[in-house]
């Protein structure tokens, strides 16, 4: 482990990203911190390659003790809502739909936009196309499919087959030809493309208007962050200055999640690395992602509170802080 970390470290200085890592000088600048201890989520997901690859930016920080907690995608809400995690990465819709349902979680900071890639069979040309047709999703949220379905007018209880049951998994059944499209979150994009199933019909990193906002964003479990507001603000530094890592060296961050065991594949997370665009953190509004995703799951039924409400449950002060001190 040793001699990986120095290996990342020396990996960060070859990549040349100005202040990864605090001078004493700079530290000394801020409070004490109140605690020393983080936990993250720890699942395949390769898109929340800042967390995973923020390690030795963190001790840097000052944090002794940083874990990395197992939680499949569908329920990082819940482990973040019950203290189980104190920080993570997640599409933003997840931190509403939980906020919504009374979960204690603050959202804190956009990280990178579009993830999410809808695949379907060669004859199917866009959205409207799924009309009367079976789509699959597995780590994908449904709160996605259904707002891109009503995005182009489809109601998506009436006009999609929902495939979402786990023995055959959807991603075998589409890879298979067996259902009509597939929504997916890396690694199934990445899986698929190797394996030439299907066409893309819709990603969120290229198209409007879902690529005009965030898609996954940190948040914190609102306890940590009232009571360690320091220790806060440092975690989220380390998570932006890893964001600028998987843009300027994307090989090294791939290498970081295999070497330490969040990956399996070094070519589908290199591919995932250099295909999100990380640097948006510096361009894009936070709060207004959280008010748009906000809006259409109210107007889609899926979530009661107000957009107002949910922005309640939102706190921009260590953003804006940092995007001044790293000259965003």
């Amino acid at each position: 482990m040793a001699q990986t970390r120095r290996g990342f470290l020396g990996g960060i200085a070859a990549a040349g990203v100005a202040g990864l890592i605090r001078t004493p000088r700079a530290e000394a600048a801020e409070e004490a911190m109140e605690t020393t201890s983080i936990r993250f989520i720890k699942n395949d997901g390769i898109c929340i390659a800042p967390q995973y690859v923020a390690e030795e930016l963190l001790r840097a920080e000052g944090f002794t003790d940083v874990r990395y907690e197992n939680a499949p995608a569908p329920e990082v809400s819940n482990a973040l809502a019950q203290g189980r995690v104190d920080f993570t990465l997640s599409f933003v819709a997840n931190h509403v739909q939980s906020i919504d349902a009374g979960a204690p979680i603050t959202i804190l900071a956009g990280v990178h936009i579009g993830c999410f890639e809808l695949f379907a069979t060669q004859d199917i040309h866009g959205i409207t196309g799924l009309t009367g047709k079976s789509v699959g999703l597995q780590a994908a949220p449904a709160a996605l499919l259904n707002l891109l379905a009503r995005h182009v007018g489809l109601d998506p209880v009436k006009d999609i087959l929902w495939v979402t049951d786990r023995s055959p998994k959807p991603i075998e059944l589409f890879a298979e030809g067996k259902i009509d499209a597939f929504l997916g979150f890396p690694p199934e994009p990445q899986e698929l493309r190797a394996r030439r199933a299907g066409h893309v019909i819709l990603s969120t990193a290229v198209d409007r208007p879902w690529s005009q906002y965030f898609c996954c964003m940190l948040a914190g479990n609102r306890e940590y962050v009232e009571r360690h507001p320091v220790a806060t603000k440092r975690v989220l530094r380390a998570i932006l200055k890893s964001a600028d890592l998987c843009v300027s060296d994307p090989p090294t961050v791939a290498r970081r999640l295999v070497d330490g065991g969040f990956i399996p594949r070094y070519d589908f997370a290199l591919q995932t690395i250099g295909e999100i665009p990380y640097d948006k953190w510096r361009e894009y509004d936070a709060e207004d992602t959280v008010r748009f995703y906000a809006l259409r799951l109210r107007k889609a039924g899926l979530i009661k509170s107000s957009p107002q409400k949910i922005a309640e449950n939102a706190d921009w002060r260590f953003f804006d802080e940092l995007k001044r001190e790293l000259k965003a």
